[in-house]
């Protein structure tokens, strides 16, 4: 797959390689991420991180999501993850995520990876919606949501678990 560029940064499907910069960036992010998905875990190890890839890569040539990692420009940084999930063809959606390692946060990144995501998600998947879903109380993503140009549409109860409790989350949608 080519990878997908955009101002600053590359996305591109996780090779086996970049394992051991994944499970280091889940880890040192524990503090931020950690916090709203429960994946990101000081105990975060190599063997997860290729798990990971493999999930991944069965989920993109069943054609159920498309993960990527997100890069440096030239590709030399892991800087965080980003991807369109859960993949209604009936409806034509789909769920967009992303996170970003801790001594990355606060400068565009996330928000750079969801445009990038969205115009793939548009242009080659033909999609008609994106969701972006953000647990209540989660105001960095909350803030890259509406910068990427999502819409806030509702307030959901119980929409997401945090730390196996139902939290309420707001709905954003992108639309092409």
């Amino acid at each position: 797959m080519t990878p997908l560029s955009s101002r600053e940064l590359c996305l591109r499907p996780y090779e086996e390689g970049d394992a051991a910069a994944f499970a280091a960036a889940v880890r040192e992010s524990v503090a931020t991420v950690g916090r709203w998905m429960p994946w990101c875990h000081d105990g975060y190890t190599l063997a997860d991180a290729l798990d990971w890839f493999a999930f991944c890569a069965r989920e993109r040539a069943s054609g159920a999501a498309h993960e990527f990692g997100v890069f440096s420009a030239d590709g030399g940084e892991l800087l965080g993850g980003a991807g369109l999930n859960q993949i209604n063809r009936q409806h034509n959606f789909c769920n967009l995520g992303y996170w970003v390692r801790q001594s990355r946060q606060r400068r565009g990144v996330a928000t750079r990876a969801v445009q990038a995501l969205a115009a793939f998600g548009f242009a080659e998947l033909a999609l008609t919606r994106i969701e972006i879903v953000v647990a209540q109380g989660n105001a960095p993503s909350d803030a890259v949501a509406r910068k990427a140009g999502g819409h806030f549409e509702c307030l959901a109860r119980n929409r997401l678990l945090v730390d196996g409790q139902p939290v309420a989350a707001s709905v954003f949608a992108l639309f092409p």
